[in-house]
């Protein structure tokens, strides 16, 4: 079984997220992708964080009828903050048969160093790299600078000793952020495409809930 992983806020999930997740999967061949949203994010803390069973339900409403895709909620079954390195952790206690897939945006590659365990991180799951902004020369610099035992394989993929791998994928560029997201929901714009259909309805309907922790909305 091979399962990529995609952790996260999701406050909220969007498409850019979805997508990332479907071409993750497709060009790799994986069984299925996970989103696991963070119960206390590390480098996000803040009022504006939704509660976790409601970024939760708005991961299933964006992942509705799309195979191969799924929900995690371990997260929550921890206390403190979600590091990836004790994600991984659990999922290779839990399921060590399983090869794991860690997927992260190129940008937040490039400060895998400053995370908590953060070069250790391939000793746990192979990491995939989505390319969607950044240059590609900057990944290959930072695989040779942190793991320099690495060995290029091809263009835009290393194998590490101990077995796992670093790939970098190109993927459509949808240029999406949580924080626009809430600025347009709070100036009561339209989400349409933005977030998947599931994901918009759900906002609507647990406004009140969710205007306590984004703030208050513009008067309709």
């Amino acid at each position: 079984m091979k399962i990529g992983i995609l952790g996260g806020s999701f406050n909220p999930v969007h498409t850019g997220h979805v997508r990332m997740a479907v071409e993750v999967l497709e060009q790799l061949g994986l069984d299925r992708v996970e989103l696991v949203p963070a119960s206390e994010p590390p480098h996000k803390r803040g009022a504006d964080i939704l509660p976790f069973d409601l970024r939760m339900e708005l991961v299933h409403r964006a992942i509705a009828d799309i195979p191969g895709l799924g929900a995690n909620p371990l997260e929550a079954e921890r206390p403190g903050p979600s590091f990836t390195c004790d994600t991984l952790t659990c999922y290779r206690t839990k399921t060590p048969e399983t090869e794991l897939y860690f997927i992260v945006g190129a940008s937040t590659f490039l400060e895998m160093h400053r995370w908590h365990r953060g070069l250790e991180i391939p000793a746990l799951a192979s990491l995939v790299v989505v390319n969607r902004w950044e240059a590609a020369d900057d990944v290959a610099g930072f695989v040779t600078e942190h793991w320099p035992d690495a060995v290029m394989e091809s263009v835009g993929a290393w194998r590490l000793p101990e077995g796992n791998s670093i790939r970098l994928l190109d993927t459509p560029r949808l240029d999406i952020k949580g924080g626009h997201i809430r600025r347009r929901w709070l100036d009561r714009r339209n989400l349409s495409l933005l977030v998947p259909d599931g994901v918009r309805d759900l906002l609507e309907e647990r406004a009140g809930e969710i205007e306590s922790h984004w703030g208050e909305r513009k008067r309709a």
